[in-house]
């Protein structure tokens, strides 16, 4: 007797749905794709209990009959594609007809629809249709989703709390109504209003609506293209970093997509720009020809393939290297918002210090500082820095920026002045940005310059990272270092560049080939070189609580006007505070607002 049957419909719909439907949010996902195919300029997303008691989306998209409002739930029905050359050249959000009918299949459903000429009511559980009848006119459809999963108790087991199901929706919605500027979307929550965009087709405006001003005022326009792929949005300036990849936020034809060739890509441009942990806020729009991108590689249709990969990346990141490089600017610390719990906040905290004995201020006791409620302390991240338009100094203004030394503050912090005001510098990641530029300075030269060594040095190695270094003397060599196999496992050292510093020489040349060791099969000359120049450039430069002279000052003064990009160390972190004569006023009340 034969063991292989073919399945059921319900059972097939129930199985898919297991691909299609991860979490509450890709429910989300299909019915405002489905909306946004079908033409709508207003999607509202109504939420009980973060989607687990009901999922309601409404549009006023063109709506269906009830011939289609029926057949909209059977698998693989679909008015995107007819033919097989159709998957080639995919336009719509939606093609495969899985969705409906595996929501359908794990849920009970109710859906309202309108096409201007009939309107249809269906009511379905568990992908069965159990009622058909008309209903009230409204151009568009509003379909419900309620009990999901009632029928697969497993997969109900493994949904998340509502705070994360509700995470997942808006994090969702706010992408999705980034790719599409041009329609007005809605979410709310209990009756509580999450999201809500204008649909005003200006990509700043719908990320102002969603982050807020002080994202969407730090925010540098991106665009260019190539031969084959147009990129279009908008990149944040590098001091408005975030914890998680999540405002990485990119799109391919207005579809958004999970890709970590492209997130690489983005991550390239603020190398230098931003610490290890920290991810740039990015909305990024890049228009191709369908053939380019296969979006049928996976269930959700968010993860994709696309040929031509590298120029695109390059396109990416060199787009955005030159927008950061053309923005550059020297912080100004950072003011509170002027909201009215903020100034209340403020008048108690200024009278508590007001009140307290000015001479035990000044007084050698054991605590030298004044004792606060710890409710008032600031958080650290309220001292991290606001850029404005007005405090931005391009590169040609910086390079004639004459900066006088007036000393050393802590061991650490260079206090200099002009007629503007008065400037702070971190000793170690000036010293550290000269150091790297000049590193990649040499690194660049066409022919480097090396130094025999008088002394050779030889360096042993595990069995493993042998087999690997010594397929790599040639990178060794192309940057100034000669080795040599030296017997069992080990390399003798003959030549080193000459921009190592003195004294360090064997120590640069170990951690270069620590570096080498490390790298990738995928290997990025570019890369490879600001891995070596940061690593050089921190051992280098002279670290903090190291009381440097006036002469050692002036050098940094004058050195870091010079850099290509003065205003941060190469892990990101600032160089250069000013605090204007106008800020010095005010924070000693010389001046009101």
């Amino acid at each position: 007797m034969s063991k292989i049957k073919v399945m059921n419909e319900l059972l097939a719909n129930k199985i898919a749905a297991g691909e299609v439907i991860e979490k509450l949010a890709s429910i989300v996902k299909e019915l405002t794709e489905n909306s946004i195919d079908a033409g709508a300029s207003k999607i509202v997303i109504e939420l009980l209990n973060a989607g687990m008691d009901d999922i309601i989306v409404t549009d006023d998209g063109e709506g269906m009959d009830s011939i289609d409002a029926k057949e909209c739930f059977l698998r693989h029905a679909t008015s995107k594609i007819y033919k097989e050359d159709d998957l080639y050249f995919i336009d719509t959000l939606g093609f495969r007809g899985e969705a409906l009918a595996s929501i359908a299949s794990v849920s009970e459903i109710e859906l309202k629809t309108c096409n201007g000429k009939e309107s249809t009511y269906i009511h379905l559980k568990g992908g069965v249709i159990d009622k058909v009848e008309p209903c009230e006119e409204r151009k568009g459809t509003s379909i419900s989703v309620t009990n999901v999963f009632y029928n697969t108790p497993a997969r109900l087991k493994y949904l998340k709390s509502e705070a994360s199901e509700l995470a997942s929706i808006t994090n969702f919605v706010e992408k999705l109504a980034l790719s599409e500027k041009s329609i007005a979307f809605t979410l709310t929550n209990n009756g509580k209003e999450i999201v809500k965009t204008s649909g005003s087709g200006n990509m700043l405006k719908v990320i102002h609506e969603i982050y807020g001003a002080n994202i969407s005022s730090n925010m540098l326009e991106i665009k260019n293209s190539n031969n084959d792929f147009t990129i279009y949005g908008y990149a944040c300036k590098p001091h408005i970093l975030k914890s998680t990849k999540n405002h990485m936020i990119t799109f391919i034809n207005n579809r958004v997509i999970k890709n970590y060739d492209i997130n690489e890509a983005i991550n390239d441009a603020y190398y230098t720009y931003k610490p290890e942990g920290k991810f740039p806020v990015v909305v990024l729009n890049i228009e191709t020809d369908p053939t380019v991108v296969d979006v049928n590689i996976h269930p959700t249709k968010q993860d994709v393939k696309i040929s031509k990969i590298k120029d695109l990346k390059e396109l990416i990141t060199s787009t955005i290297k030159k927008a950061l490089y053309e923005s550059l600017l020297i912080i100004k610390p950072l003011e509170d918002e002027k909201t009215e719990e903020n100034n209340y906040e403020h008048m108690q905290l200024n009278n508590k210090i007001n009140d307290y004995d000015i001479k035990n201020i000044f007084a050698k006791k054991e605590e030298e500082k004044i004792a606060l409620p710890e409710e008032e302390v600031k958080k650290p991240d309220q001292y991290f820095m606001d850029f404005e338009e007005k405090e931005i100094i391009k590169n040609e203004e910086l390079k004639s920026l004459k900066l006088y030394p007036v000393g050393l503050a802590l061991g650490t912090y260079i206090i200099a002045e002009n007629e503007d005001g008065i400037y702070l510098l971190d000793q170690h990641a000036a010293y550290e940005r000269i150091n790297y530029e000049r590193y990649m300075q040499k690194l660049r030269e066409k022919e480097i310059s090396k130094i025999g060594m008088l002394i050779p040095i030889t360096i042993e190695f595990t069995s493993s990272e042998y087999n690997i270094i010594k397929t790599k003397l040639d990178m060794l060599a192309s940057i100034g270092i000669d080795a040599e196999e030296f017997g069992i496992n080990t390399l003798v050292i003959k030549t080193h560049p000459s921009y190592l510093k003195e004294g360090y020489e064997e120590e640069s040349v170990r951690k270069i080939i620590d570096i080498i060791l490390n790298t990738d099969k995928n290997f990025d000359r570019v890369k490879f070189e600001e891995k070596i120049a940061i690593t050089l450039a921190c051992k280098m430069s002279i670290k903090a609580n190291h009381h440097i002279s006036m002469e050692e000052i002036t050098y940094i003064l004058d050195e870091l006007v010079k850099c290509d990009n003065p205003y941060n160390c190469p892990h990101g972190r600032p160089t250069i505070i000013k605090f204007s004569i106008y800020d010095l006023e005010k924070m000693f009340k010389r001046v009101m607002d």
